[in-house]
């Protein structure tokens, strides 16, 4: 196929005909146009007379002009004229497809995959094999097969939540022989990449695919000076964009939240950006991950795990202590080692309990009241960590002497045990190394910390169990028992130097961390993981899903280590793993990651993946060709001066050509007009609309969950809608429909003065319109804080909307075909207001209340619950979106559809259902 630019040609051998275009210009410019003939006796008295204006005998020069373009167009469109021409020469033998299959490619995985599916077909039709390879995975034997065995398992593929690594295995895997390679790459620079491009050059042509659009991907969040910080790179580094990066975690009944947002700006030329997040330490313990606002990879997902969180820590100390001085506090070191990693309360421990702290350190505290003892108890019920130092007030109380005490792991020995003091024999004693089990072990106690005196425990049989540090003799130095939910801990010396000198070491703020009693800010080190075992709760998919880790095996915190730096793998796939004591985020972008670009070398073909568009442009050509030929017609008769007489006949044979010659679209088009085709599937049947809003998001969200809604009327009523239909307010007929859905999104603009005619008309003619603020109604919705509320108060400003009130319990809402008394949606709780019942006092509309014109049905219903969410299934009937957790949630769905159910009965049958509350008076009046 010859090319010029974007356009093709089918056959190139009939554009020769091109060059007799200049002969024909000659030859039309010596014909000149035929004289009018008429018949006039009087012309003998002419004759001898000289004509001072002569005829010309040439042709005018824009009629040569039209006639060439005329048969110049004709010639092009019987070239066969293609825009976007894939020039493609056939290849032979076999097709090896490799397509990178990391995280990057979910960005335009559909766009992929019909692109592998198209190469499969273009090898089936040209009887070659093909193998199908997924760089993401361990590299395994390349077979070649038939393009039939392979075109099921194409529709099937799916990209992995981690990168491609090891090409050169797969450079091993490659079989003898020559084959032709097509690579989907997913753009992003790789080590080992070009090893493997290598191989394959060697054994046949390689051809890439790569995709236009921009990689964007999100790094873990820190912290600083109190704050959040996000962080995220994009390759390449085009103009200047903005993205928003969210804070989603769970809010208290346990449903997914947005906590927090924030814009990131990309400078133009710059690859990477930051922003910083300033949330209360109760919504940033809260959350769960970040997310990149409208990319849905793996990459745009940043998991949180404990390095964000700062806990509240409560430190107890008793009166006297607290009037030493500063270096002999039992609370100065504590105060030292958690003040830049966690909130720290001080007060009695009525008062800190209010506070709901994580934890719960005693300093040197014997007992405590029967009133604190019972709240402390209920604290560490629930999950909290109660953390108890030794000193010579524990050491000369009678607590645990005999009984175990709930508020301590072990039994005390009277006293205590003093080593390499003045009237001691001894020497100071060393720590022992951490056994397997205990939370510390994988750390290395330094030489120099000794212990000089400590609390000494019971030995029951329960204490070697309950001791996770210990000193070289074998006594314990640290105990710990679960108590409820939560555990205690007690350190067998003091808080302070006094007795040991373990709290002046670093090996004291790492035991702390073991313990989860503060976090560092940052990603945890190696010798933070070593000897653990780390069990993956929540893994990651390549769109940026999480999901439950099932039956996942545990990691070795060396292996996560490095999974952590070098990024996830097929073996350590990105998620939250779960340590003893502590929770790690494995994401697949690292704090350091860069995206670079992919280098090819010049003879390597790069082919883009957002194919154009190919399109035959010979009917338009021929067209175009014969409407300049009937313009060449109609100039001759003029030039004869023919064309008075023939205007009307000329002029019908014109319109007629011209109908002829349009494409068939464009009388079709003519001949049902959009607006018809429009009404006549609005009023085929029973439709469902919901109104645009020019979100793409949140208009899909609204089609779905009429979708899912039709679904469910199908099956359990007589209703049975068709596919729901998005509606304009400003250009579609709103009559059409019963019932219009309104999702209000923040920052809506205020529809036009025609738009709220037609609106207001809709209402008051029977229609139904449900706002959903889809906020959860945080504040009702008169409140207006929240931008829904407040885009809704804008729309409802020029709307004729009635008094409203909440839902009665006796509303025909409640029983039109469930008996129901709430309305959840994707949220539950919030108010669901309907008009008010009219009294005499109220406000008619031309003439009759609201009530009395829409034969009882409200002409609006407002809440912000999310139904469409709670509604919306895809093509197969599987919901879209979850609502709240397990069982409950599922219960949950199920009266939202039923709300919905309830609310196009109460639209289509208007107070049916009110009007049987008289049957039983009418029977007994009947009967009488």
């Amino acid at each position: 196929m010859f090319s010029l630019g974007p356009i093709g040609f089918a056959a190139p051998w009939l554009l020769v005909a091109l060059l007799a275009l200049p002969v024909l210009w000659l030859l039309l410019r010596a014909v000149p146009p035929a004289p009018i003939r008429r018949r006039f006796p009087g012309v003998a008295l002419l004759l001898g007379l000289k004509d001072d204006e002569a005829e010309t005998d040439k042709t005018p020069w824009w009629l040569l002009l039209l006639r060439t373009l005329a048969v110049g167009v004709l010639i092009l469109g019987f070239a066969g004229p293609v825009l976007n021409p894939e020039n493609r020469v056939a290849g032979s033998g076999p097709m090896l497809i490799a397509v990178d299959g990391g995280w990057a490619d979910a960005r335009d995985w559909p766009q992929r995959r019909e692109r592998i599916e198209a190469l499969i077909g273009e090898a089936g039709a040209q009887g070659r094999t093909v193998a199908l390879i997924r760089l993401s995975d361990p590299p395994d034997r390349v077979e070649f097969q038939t393009a039939e065995a392979w075109a099921g398992r194409a529709a099937g593929l799916l990209p992995q939540a981690w990168a491609p690594a090891d090409f050169a295995g797969w450079a091993a895997a490659l079989p003898e022989g020559g084959f032709e390679t097509v690579w989907l790459s997913d753009g992003l620079a790789q080590e080992g990449r070009q090893d493997l491009l290598t191989a394959l050059r060697q054994r046949g042509e390689v051809r890439v695919v790569e995709s236009t659009r921009p990689v964007l991907a999100l790094h873990p969040a820190a912290s600083a000076d109190g704050k959040v910080m996000v962080a995220a790179s994009r390759m390449p580094a085009g103009p200047p964009v903005s993205v928003d990066v969210i804070a989603q975690g769970p809010d208290p009944s346990g449903v997914e939240r947005d906590l927090g947002r924030v814009t990131l700006t990309f400078a133009g030329g710059v690859d990477r950006a930051e922003a910083a997040i300033d949330l209360p330490p109760e919504l940033r313990n809260r959350i769960t991950r970040f997310v990149l606002e409208g990319t849905r990879t793996a990459g745009a997902v940043s998991l949180a795990d404990d390095s964000l969180k700062r806990r509240k820590i409560a430190l107890i100390q008793t009166g006297a202590d607290a009037e030493t001085l500063q270096l002999l506090s039992p609370l100065h070191y504590l105060r030292q080692a958690l003040a830049p990693t966690a909130d720290l309360i001080e007060g009695t421990l009525t008062d800190t309990l209010l506070a709901n702290p994580d934890v719960v350190i005693l300093a040197d505290v014997a007992d405590v009241t029967q009133a604190e003892r019972t709240a402390l108890l209920d604290w560490l019920d629930k999950g909290g960590l109660l953390l108890r130092f030794a000193g010579p007030v524990l050491a000369a109380s009678d607590v645990a002497r005999v009984n175990e005490d709930p508020l301590l792991p072990v039994r005390l020995r009277e006293g205590g045990r003093t080593v390499g003091g003045a009237m001691s024999w001894g020497e100071p004693k060393a720590l022992a190394p951490f056994p397997e089990g205990s939370p510390f072990y994988g750390l290395t106690a330094p030489a120099d910390v000794v212990v000089r005196q400590q609390v000494l425990a019971q030995p029951d049989p329960e204490l070697a169990a309950r001791t996770i540090a210990a000193l070289e003799d074998g006594t314990p130095l640290m105990t710990r028992r679960e108590q409820g939910a939560g555990q205690v801990v007690l350190v067998h010396v003091t808080a302070n130097a006094e007795w040991s000198s373990l709290p002046l070491s670093g090996l004291f703020v790492q035991m702390l961390e073991r313990l989860a009693v503060s976090t560092k800010p940052a990603a945890p080190e190696a010798a933070d993981l070593a000897g653990q075992t780390w069990v993956p709760q929540v893994v990651l998919d390549a769109f940026g899903q999480t999901s439950d880790a099932g039956d996942l095996p545990g990691v070795a915190g060396e292996l996560l280590a490095k999974a952590i730096a070098a990024g996830p793998t097929a073996a350590n796939p990105p998620g939250l793993y779960v340590g003893t004591d502590r929770r790690v985020a494995l994401n697949v972008i690292g704090p350091d990651t860069e995206l670079k670009p992919a280098v090819w070398p010049a003879g390597v073909p790069v082919d883009r993946l957002e194919a154009r568009a190919v399109r035959a442009l010979k009917g338009e050509f021929l067209s175009l060709g014969v409407i300049l030929l009937l313009l060449d017609v109609l100039a001759a008769l003029w030039l004869a001066g023919r064309l008075r007489g023939l205007a009307r006949g000329a002029s019908a044979v014109l319109v007629l050509a011209l109908v002829a010659t349009l494409p068939r679209g464009a009388q079709a088009q003519d001949a049902a007009k959009p607006d018809d085709a429009f009404a006549v599937q609005a009023t085929s049947a029973v439709v469902l609309a919901y109104v645009l809003t020019g979100d793409p998001q949140v208009d899909e969200m609204s089609r779905a969950g009429l979708l899912g809604l039709s679904d469910k009327l199908w099956q359990r009523t007589s209703v049975e809608p068709m596919m729901p239909m998005g509606v304009d307010i400003e250009k579609d007929e709103l009559a059409f429909f019963p019932f219009l859905y309104w999702p209000v999104v923040a920052g809506a603009a205020r529809p036009s003065e025609a738009a709220y005619a037609k609106l207001n008309q809709y209402l008051r003619t029977g229609g139904m319109i449900l706002f959903d603020t889809r906020d959860a109604d945080l504040t009702g919705v008169g409140g207006g804080t929240t931008p829904a509320g407040q885009a809704l108060q804008v729309i409802a400003e020029g709307l004729d909307i009635p008094p409203l009130e909440p839902v009665p319990p006796d509303h025909v809402l409640t029983r039109t075909f469930y008996l129901l008394q709430e309305f959840p949606g994707r949220y539950q709780g919030g108010q669901v207001w309907v008009e008010a019942s009219p009294d005499a006092g109220a406000k008619a509309a031309d003439g009759m209340p609201f009530r009395n014109l829409n034969d009882g049905v409200t002409p609006v219903v407002i809440g912000g619950a999310d139904w469409a969410s709670a509604w919306a299934t895809d093509d197969s009937g599987v919901p879209m979106v979850q609502v709240g957790r397990g069982f409950a949630g599922e219960q949950q769905r199920e009266i939202a559809y039923r709300f919905g159910i309830n609310l196009i009965m109460y639209v289509l049958t208007g107070n049916y259902k009110s009007d049987q509350v008289h049957v039983p008076a009418l029977l007994e009046r009947l009967g009488q």
